[in-house]
């Protein structure tokens, strides 16, 4: 995973033009100094991020939509991870011990280094954008811009007034009245909509992925779902076999639930298990729901993971009338 503050990785397998053409159009003209994109979590966001910040530092030949050439140096800087002008900035996902975190927000350390006590950030926004840019643009990237804390928003506002070397912000979030009114009366706003499933099998062949139809159904038009698609559908396997087993009898749930602990995403396992049960009549599905959340507040509180699942599959059981 990408440092929270750090040079990003590289392009997605999955072209944004393909999934996000008619938006692309709009933010290559774009003039201003930060833009706020917004739509459904894995829409496809981050990616359309990073197509504008390859966009605004592209030297040639643009496409249909004026989407990025993809082969030029600066193209295949950030398609090697090594962009030297594009930072992104997210809430950390793990605290210092390694744990989870509880509460995301991004502090006003990543945005300068002097406030970094605990030396969470690798690079911080100010002086990463006091530096002249290697190709046209500095650009940063702040994905999860309603976890800016108001510290860190109000020493980047100065920054979106007036960015050093023109450089380009890029804030990402779901939902606009999430975020504070000062960055959103600063940025462009452009919404990232769910896209037709045909343009996701489109994306998925062009990648030289076969469309598999419960991918497909389960990304619901988020083109983010598919940039991870070999994690997605091991997720889907994972749940459709758990689901399965909680109807053999108690020993081959007990079995299962521990299977599934070991292979636990809890990026992904939440949402693939109620796609699993999607069928459920409503009462059961509802049944099964609680039964998760219960699961998910027992990680959260750090209790003991095997007993967590077994527990989650003797619940599960009862709501699906197995017990």
């Amino acid at each position: 995973m990408t440092d929270p503050a750090s040079p990003l990785g590289g392009l997605p397998a999955l072209s944004a033009a393909t999934l996000h053409g008619p938006l692309l159009e709009q933010t290559g003209a774009f003039r201003g100094n930060a833009l706020l994109l917004t739509g459904p979590a894995r829409v496809g966001r981050r990616a359309l991020a990073l197509a504008v910040a390859a966009q605004h530092n592209c030297s040639g030949v643009r496409g249909m939509y004026g989407e990025a050439c993809g082969t030029c140096p600066s193209c295949r800087a950030l398609a090697a991870g090594g962009h030297p002008d594009v930072l992104l900035v997210e809430p950390r996902a793990t605290t210092t011990t390694g744990k989870a975190a509880r509460r995301r927000i991004i502090p006003i350390g990543a945005v300068l280094e002097g406030r970094d006590k605990g030396r969470d950030y690798e690079v911080h926004v100010y002086e990463f954008l006091e530096v002249r840019p290697t190709f046209r643009r500095r650009v940063v990237v702040v994905n999860g811009a309603e976890f800016l804390g108001q510290e860190a928003a109000n020493a980047l506002l100065k920054l979106v007034e007036e960015p050093p070397h023109g450089a380009l912000f890029v804030f990402i979030a779901e939902d606009v009245r999430s975020v504070l009114p000062t960055i959103v009366s600063r940025s462009g706003r452009l919404s990232v909509p769910p896209v037709a499933d045909r343009a996701l099998e489109f994306a998925l062949a062009q990648a030289g992925v076969s469309p598999d139809p419960d991918l497909v159904a389960f990304a619901a038009g988020r083109a983010g779902v598919l940039a991870e698609h070999v994690t997605v559908l091991a997720a889907l396997a994972g749940a459709a076999d758990f689901t399965r087993a909680l109807e053999e009898g108690l020993l081959s749930a007990l079995d299962a639930a521990s299977a599934l602990e070991k292979h636990w995403d809890a990026a992904w396992h939440p949402e693939t298990l109620r796609f699993a049960w999607r069928h459920l009549p409503p009462p059961a599905r509802a049944r099964a729901d609680t039964a998760l959340e219960a699961l998910q507040e027992a990680l959260e509180a750090y209790a003991n993971p095997a007993l967590s699942f077994q527990v989650f599959a003797l619940r599960l059981r009862e709501a699906l009338g197995s017990a």
